[in-house]
């Protein structure tokens, strides 16, 4: 289980094949479909979060931490390839949390971590990125307009200017909770109502016996990092594990 949040030499980030900068000279003639669409993550099983969401996620979805970083992801499904959250409309279920990581799609920022800005780019999916041909309107944004940004980018923008942001602040926070020593690798056997068994392997869980037998000094350090938070909403997503059982349960086997 893994799901990269970020650029690496030799990798793009979870959901995206080939961003582009947004620039007029590529984009000024087309525009962003608005269509509330998440077919793009219809196959995702594990979809990253970022700390100041796990709150509201935490009554959805397992919250699990994965990777090199231990970064947060919400389990959205038991078998490879099957996003129990996404219908084949590519609808998410209601009343469910939609993660803010795919909620920003199609944009995303890029760059390297000494670049002094990152540079707001656009997936170039052929179902998002349409040519306007005169045909803007509700369902179609432009990117450009009068000469200059539209309020489409304006808020692409500022929406992943914030998930940058929180996205520092997560791993800032998972630095401190993987250099605790509470995080332990686990395995969760799913056993479904047609008596189906699924495995879910590949990721790190809280340790609570190592998180009460903390010293006061240890305790105090999660405290002052602001680590309390996530760790308490992540042992309290362990209850959505039902959650995800219900929504399987609704799929034809």
């Amino acid at each position: 289980m893994a799901a990269s949040t970020q650029n690496t030499p030799n990798t793009l980030p979870l959901f995206y094949k080939s961003p582009e900068a947004v620039s007029p000279e590529r984009h000024g003639d087309k525009g962003v479909a608005q269509t509330g669409n998440y077919s793009f993550a219809a196959k995702a099983i594990v979809i990253p979060l970022m700390a100041a969401e796990m709150p509201t996620a935490m009554r959805s979805y397992p919250i699990v931490f994965s990777g090199p970083d231990f970064m947060p992801m919400v389990v959205t499904g038991i078998r490879e390839g099957e996003n129990l959250f996404i219908d084949d409309k590519g609808k998410w279920a209601a009343p469910h949390y939609v993660p803010a990581y795919a909620g920003r799609y199609p944009f995303i920022l890029a760059g390297g971590e000494t670049d002094e800005r990152l540079t707001l780019c656009i997936e170039n999916d052929p179902a998002r990125l349409l040519g306007l041909d005169g045909k803007a309107g509700p369902d179609v944004k432009p990117l450009f307009e009068n000469g200059g940004k539209s309020e489409v980018i304006t808020s692409a923008l500022a929406f992943c200017e914030q998930y940058q942001g929180m996205f520092v602040k997560t791993r800032q926070i998972m630095k401190v909770i993987a250099d605790s020593g509470l995080l332990v690798e686990r395995t969760s056997k799913i056993s479904l109502e047609d008596g189906q068994n699924f495995n879910i392997t590949g990721f790190h869980l809280v340790d609570e016996a190592k998180l009460l037998a903390m010293s006061d000094e240890d305790f105090l350090k999660l405290r002052k990092a602001d680590a309390l938070a996530t760790i308490y909403c992540h042992l309290a997503s362990m209850n959505s594990w039902t959650s995800l059982l219900h929504q399987a349960s609704l799929r034809k086997s």
